[in-house]
């Protein structure tokens, strides 16, 4: 068992385990750490507890310290300069008349890179650009593609639903959603209405994707045929979530809706499966 603290650098990325180095760093603190990337500056989001060794990656980086008054004036002093790296580079792609898309500019704590992030249809050949960058901001200069969803993560907006992006409000990872979810869940498919800012399939409909999946395994399909306590009769329409079912009694000719633990009591059963 190691001893860990969880700690994220962005509002919504992904949560590091770091040693805490011996430290007491209470929830919602903030610390300078040891990273592959240099020296960065991060909150600690997980109190200090004990994990496996399978959920580390070994060896594990360290705590230096807590961060102080001036750490935190250093990353205020970091986002202003990234703004104007910004718009020195936004016009050094303009002059090279380069086919890609600035999203966003870091700086790492230490000042030893500026990240530059960018979308683009393919390959780019920004080698001229990293040049005139360099030469600029002397120091180390990377160019980093991204893809439209991590685009919207760093970007923010508000999605169809009136509320502010999950990925970039809490989501740490993209976990795949597929047009099966949304057939599962009886939603339209109008790539207008299941698609989010970043055009993509929205990651809400991965939420309820699995009450969707273990419901569908309890109850019949449509079409199924029941025997019901009013008799016969052919599932027309499903309430997944409410587990209610429409049946259309064969002798009575007219559809009633049931409660699936209700057909359970009753003991209804499954006499086929039509198409």
């Amino acid at each position: 068992m190691y001893d860990v603290v969880g700690v994220r650098f962005k509002k919504a990325g992904k949560i590091y385990y770091f040693d805490p180095n011996g430290l007491t760093i209470p929830d919602g603190e903030f610390v300078i750490v040891e990273t592959v990337r240099g020296i960065e500056f991060g909150k600690v989001v997980i109190n200090k507890k004990q994990v496996e060794e399978n959920d580390i990656v070994l060896p594990l980086k360290k705590v230096v310290r807590i961060a102080e008054q001036k750490d935190k004036l250093l990353v205020s002093e970091n986002k202003q300069a990234a703004k104007e790296a910004y718009d020195v580079c936004f016009q050094k792609v303009n002059e090279h008349d380069l086919d890609m898309k600035l999203v966003d500019v870091e700086y790492t704590f230490d000042r030893n890179k500026v990240i530059f992030y960018f979308t683009a249809d393919g390959r780019v050949d920004f080698r001229e650009l990293v040049k005139d960058l360099a030469a600029i901001f002397r120091t180390r200069i990377e160019l980093r593609q991204i893809g439209v969803r991590d685009e919207a993560k760093m970007l923010g907006g508000i999605g169809p639903c009136g509320r502010m992006l999950c990925c970039s409000t809490f989501l740490g990872d993209f976990e795949p959603v597929s047009i099966k979810m949304a057939k599962d869940q009886n939603l339209s498919l109008n790539p207008t209405k299941i698609s989010g800012l970043c055009g993509r399939l929205m990651c809400c409909l991965k939420y309820e994707n699995d009450e969707y999946e273990t419901a569908k395994e309890q109850l019949p399909d449509l079409g199924e045929m029941l025997q019901t306590p009013s008799g016969l009769g052919k599932v027309v329409g499903l309430n997944i979530l409410e587990r209610v079912l429409q049946v259309e009694l064969v002798d009575l000719e007219r559809v009633i809706e049931y409660t699936w633990d209700e057909l359970l009591r009753e003991g209804a059963v499954s006499i086929q499966a039509t198409d």
